[in-house]
């Protein structure tokens, strides 16, 4: 008996093991069920995403921006109306429109001199990663390193291009520098070749530690001396709190041992999702120099999203040029709300958790993440019954190792929430944490029970 197309016969049912093997590692799962948990509840208190506050946003800036930045095409670059039109409607340059913007950003803010064809303008900071993780996968030897706990965008990143990640211990100074020779060592003697270590200098996600300027420079001379390259990524750098703020990486590189990747998500729009990566590093070959990395980068770019949308790029870029190319200024309000949260977030920790009661977090100068260990294991499952009887969102802290052990530790994030809203984001995380087996007796003996501890969402 024959069948017409449609019926159950004839459907495209797809095996598991028929696809990509990666699909099915956890890591690519994460960003997806955080935020799944995020939409299903979406009455808890949001201490998970680490998204820039809405505050700032304006719909009419997107207008008066992109119109800023025609301006600068017809009345700086000499563009006539059609060209001004063609530069922001049409497909664009793979390598992007508003490089040169960037240099200049870079070397006003911060101290960063390079060549604008040394950018590759990318849509959003993870396509980023993942140009830089694909160009540098030659073979099954290579490995790529990263500070554990480390973000899990990198983790997935490496995953879709078969790199896999060693972690390196964080250390004292954000990094143990006898770790990161030790493990590069190691994966050369088994026949590996370290390409390149991932840190984040800067409030790092998820630790919000960050590298002093010593262990910088030692960073830099241990990557010269073991021969591999540094990627530093900086979404954070601009919101440093009441401290100083310290060069980063790239500012301090005098071998292009850097390729840098940096994102306008936090500090002009995540909508427009503009990043980019300066990759100054030449590329040679046996009859010399054949070009700059970032013109390898561009073209993986040109086969995976062509260019990045000439209209975002147009936005961010108008911004730029309303503030001189500075951002530094422009975002201080930003930083001036973060840094208030932040020191808001560890007061009431310390409020509702006195010590000796297995409690613990850090204590970040800047950025938006506090991580807070607790005496019980944290998972997905927990996470779950917070933001069901809780009414509460954060992030376990084992999504950020790579490995499947058991981490008894959670991240909290700052960024988009009122300091109303975190002083009842905490008492019902409180209320969560003092329910566990062994935690309201530790505070029972300590003379008091936090606040919110009723066991009451």
């Amino acid at each position: 008996m024959s069948t017409s197309p449609g019926t159950a016969e004839h459907v495209a049912d797809l095996a598991v093991g028929t696809l990509f093997g990666a699909l099915e590692d956890p890591a690519l799962n994460s960003m997806n069920f955080l935020n799944e948990v995020a939409i299903h509840y979406p009455d808890a208190i949001p201490l998970a995403a680490g998204r820039p506050s809405e505050e700032f946003f304006d719909l009419a800036d997107v207008h008066r921006y992109l119109r800023e930045f025609c301006r600068y095409l017809a009345d700086e670059r000499g563009c006539t109306e059609e060209q001004v039109r063609r530069t922001v409607l049409q497909y664009g340059r793979t390598k992007g429109i508003i490089h040169e913007l960037v240099a200049e950003n870079l070397r006003l803010d911060e101290g960063i001199a390079v060549d604008p064809e040394s950018v590759v303008v990318t849509a959003g900071c993870q396509e980023a990663m993942f140009l830089v993780l694909r160009a540098l996968r030659a073979d099954e030897r290579d490995v790529l390193l990263a500070v554990s706990p480390t973000y899990v965008g990198l983790t997935g990143a490496a995953r879709l291009v078969d790199l896999p990640v060693r972690p390196v211990r964080t250390g004292e100074h954000g990094i143990d520098l006898d770790d990161l020779v030790a493990v590069i060592r190691r994966e050369r003697a088994a026949g590996r070749r370290p390409r390149a270590c991932y840190v984040v200098p800067d409030f790092a996600n998820p630790s919000g530690l960050s590298l002093d300027v010593a262990t910088r420079r030692r960073l830099l001379e241990v990557a010269a001396a073991e021969d591999v390259l540094l990627i530093e990524d900086n979404p954070y750098g601009l919101f440093h709190g009441e401290s100083d703020r310290i060069p980063t990486l790239k500012a301090l590189d005098e071998a292009r041992r850097v390729v840098y990747l940096g994102s306008f998500a936090k500090s002009v729009l995540p909508g427009a999702r503009v990043g980019y990566v300066v990759a100054d590093q030449r590329v040679v070959a046996a009859g010399g120099v054949v070009g700059l990395f970032a013109d390898q980068l561009s073209k993986i770019k040109s086969m995976l999203t062509v260019n990045t949308s000439p209209i975002a790029q147009a936005v961010v870029g108008g911004k730029l040029l309303a503030h001189g190319c500075r951002l530094t200024g422009a975002t201080e309000p930003e930083r001036r709300l973060y840094d208030r949260n932040l020191r808001h977030l560890v007061a009431g920790l310390a409020q509702r958790f006195p010590s000796g009661t297995g409690v613990t977090w850090t204590v970040p100068t800047g950025g938006f993440f506090v991580v807070v260990t607790v005496p019980f294991v944290v998972d997905d499952a927990l996470l779950e019954r917070s933001a069901r009887d809780y009414g509460v969102l954060w992030t376990p802290m084992g999504h950020f190792y790579d490995d499947s052990s058991e981490v008894r530790a959670l991240r909290l994030s700052c960024s988009v929430v009122s300091v109303d809203r975190i002083d009842l984001a905490l008492d019902r995380l409180a209320a969560l944490i003092n329910d566990r087996p062994g935690v309201s007796e530790n505070l029972i003996h300590h003379g008091r029970l936090a606040d919110g501890a009723s066991g009451e969402p």
